[in-house]
């Protein structure tokens, strides 16, 4: 490589690497979504269907007889989860997701109990459908990775 050759290729870094930095930054899942009204709806959503729904019996048994606690929990962790504020963090800490759901007894079955609860409190909000498809790939990999119990 000539000398000549080599400072064209430094400028076409330095060049590409200004336009990352001036290129606009894309939009989160948080503000795709809404922002905080809409996590917190799509959180009341899950909760009030996973209390009302018979086929989510088992993921309802895993929680305290009010869900108000969960329901915090939950909107603050997918605000900072979706790209928006991390009050989970503020408040808790590093969230350690599996160390916390150790003590529930996670297997397929409840691993789609909570992504079917959650997609229909997605559907039942009106996500955009697109954003819906890319939350449930996200939300599957993270309840694939809470199983702790073969099944």
């Amino acid at each position: 490589m000539t000398t000549e050759n080599s400072s064209e290729n430094t400028r076409q870094a330095a060049a590409a690497d200004d336009e990352t930095q001036d290129a606009p930054a894309q939009p989160t899942a948080f503000s795709l979504l809404g922002g905080e009204a809409r996590v917190r709806e799509l959180v009341d959503r899950f909760y009030d269907l996973m209390d009302l729904e018979p086929e989510f019996a088992g993921i309802r048994a895993m929680h305290s007889a009010s869900l108000d606690g969960s329901r915090d929990k939950l909107f603050w962790f997918l605000c900072g989860w979706l790209g928006g504020p991390n009050h989970y963090i503020e408040r808790f800490g590093h969230p350690m997701l599996r160390a916390r759901h150790l003590p529930f007894p996670i297997a397929s079955s409840e691993r789609d109990q909570w992504l079917r609860c959650m997609a229909l409190a997605m559907q039942d909000i009106h996500v955009e459908s697109t954003l819906q498809e890319r939350l449930m790939q996200a939300f599957y990999g993270t309840a694939d990775w809470m199983r702790n119990k073969a099944g």
